[in-house]
């Protein structure tokens, strides 16, 4: 059973550990029972893409936000 979390989609947090420390962004995605947030513009990695017919006729590469671990990230009050 995962924990209950204070921090919602929407919410803007500052990182407080890790490679962005001291960023602020909001929270595009939460994931509850894996503890873990994705925040907007922080810990983006550079993901290779496959071509396809649809979306990317050409393939190569896309920027990703990647998931953050819950205790890395406090709430910004005052918002």
């Amino acid at each position: 059973m995962a924990a209950k979390l204070k921090i919602k989609k929407g919410d803007t947090v500052k990182i407080i550990a890790g490679d962005d420390k001291g960023k602020t962004g909001e929270v595009l995605a939460v994931f509850p029972s894996k503890g873990q947030v994705i925040v907007k513009d922080c810990k983006v990695a550079k993901k290779t893409v496959k071509p396809d017919q649809e979306k990317n006729p050409n393939g190569g590469f896309v920027n990703k936000e990647m998931p953050i671990n819950i205790s890395n990230v406090a709430k910004v009050e005052g918002e």
